[in-house]
């Protein structure tokens, strides 16, 4: 095994196409141990991972976005600082966003968002989905072949949460290139770690809910805009706006990069096309197993606000803490024969790439439900869809670049051949 003590997680650019080796070996010393550049406490075992996210009341998830790096402001002392935490809360990274909130403050704006975001909205947004899909295929179906990640996952994912949203189609471009990198760029020093890092956008989405105030539409924005808190309370306009330009930007990047890996595995597996063409039922199954084996995010990150222990290991207040989703995911203890991709493997769905507990990924659905549509429409549309070999090279040597950040998984770009099929009928 490659001796990966010196490397950084965090820096290291070595580790970004393939962390997971570097992951492995810190499980097989430690499911539960610290890392000597930051004090990180890396946490690379499933049932490890699953028993922190059982601990909401004695972690805090203030730094959830970023990470170590910039890290808390302040030297923790005593074996509680929640304290410190509140004192300190504005001065940290995405501060004024829901998902660095906690307890009932952070229960109490994602409920806005989950009201938003129920089964009934997102089973007639299939439809649009469905449409939506078809529109893109069209564009390149006749030149077998494509680029997915520029070509369609991320414009599906970008319109479906624009539609969602009711983001004026003539914004939608603008608002998308003004985006920019996603946060923890590995390498480089630039990282967004403003209170508000999208406060850019507030001007925007600031217009969009006082107009859907005075006229309410059938989208999210109106029923945001005229939402209420579950005690009865009218939310802050601005609560509102960062709820609105979070959910436009984090909600195309989970969809995106689950697309990408999705069709990553289909081109290199045809025996896997050949089953999910015989047995549709299965597709949404091939999607969790996806999940399980390239999660769309590598981290999720905590800082222990009290004193408290994870297995065996004692984890001090203020310990910054970092489940690795792809290592706990792959861990053999839970999983056998973990690095394989297996349709029939049993409990699909306890993989933890969207997170457990009050913090789980609010937009988990919507990511499952535009992948399994986009799988649907593609296997209806195509045959025979492999990796191009010119771009990627053979199959016992591909290359795959993806995307420079600690945060995130997927690659930058995926080519793909494939046959148009033939009409129905």
């Amino acid at each position: 095994m490659q001796n990966f003590e010196a490397a950084n997680f965090f820096t290291d650019e070595s580790l970004i196409n393939d962390s997971l080796p570097y992951l492995s070996s810190l499980r097989a010393r430690c499911p539960v141990l610290r890392e000597p550049h930051y004090g990180t406490l890396m946490v690379t075992g499933y049932e490890e991972g699953l028993e922190l996210y059982k601990q909401g009341d004695n972690f805090s998830s203030c730094l959830a976005v970023t990470g170590p790096i910039p890290g808390l402001p302040f030297e923790p002392a005593g074996d509680d600082i929640g304290e410190q935490i509140e004192q300190h809360r504005r001065e940290l990274p995405w501060a004024t966003h829901f998902i660095t909130f906690d307890g009932p403050e952070h229960n109490a704006h994602r409920g806005l968002l989950t009201r938003l975001l129920t089964f009934e909205r997102l089973r007639k947004n299939a439809e649009y989905v469905e449409k939506l899909a078809d529109r893109l295929i069209d564009r390149f179906i006749d030149h077998g072949k494509c680029e997915i990640v520029s070509d369609y996952s991320q414009p599906l994912a970008t319109l479906v949460i624009a539609d969602l949203l009711g983001v004026p189609e003539e914004d939608r471009d603008e608002l998308v290139a003004i985006i920019g990198p996603p946060p923890g760029m590995v390498g480089k020093p630039e990282h967004k770690s403003a209170p508000d890092p999208l406060e850019y956008l507030d001007r925007r989405f600031t217009a969009y809910l006082q107009e859907r105030r005075t006229e309410p539409t059938d989208d999210m924005m109106s029923e945001l805009a005229n939402s209420r808190f579950r005690d009865g309370s009218v939310p802050d306009l601005g609560a509102l706006v960062r709820i609105a330009t979070f959910l436009f930007v984090a909600g195309q990047d989970t969809s995106a990069k689950l697309i990408a890996s999705a069709f990553k595995i289909l081109g290199e597996c045809p025996h896997l096309q050949r089953r999910l063409r015989a047995e549709r039922h299965r597709i949404p199954d091939f999607v969790e197993e996806t999940l399980r084996i390239e999660s769309p995010s590598k981290v999720s990150f905590r800082v222990a606000r009290r004193t408290t222990s994870i297995g065996t290991v004692e984890v001090p207040a203020g310990t910054l803490t970092m489940v690795a989703l792809g290592a706990a995911n792959r861990d053999p203890r839970r999983f056998e024969q973990p690095d394989e991709f297996q349709l029939d493997r049993p409990h699909l769905r306890d993989h933890l790439a969207f997170g457990r507990g009050a913090h789980a990924c609010p937009g988990a659905q919507l990511a499952r439900l535009e992948t399994r549509v986009t799988l649907e429409r593609f296997l209806e549309r195509m045959t025979e869809i492999g990796i191009s070999e010119t771009e990627h090279g053979p199959p016992d040597a591909r290359r795959y670049n993806k995307v420079p950040t600690y945060l995130l998984n997927g690659v930058t770009a995926l080519h793909i051949e494939f046959t148009k099929a033939a009409p129905a009928g």
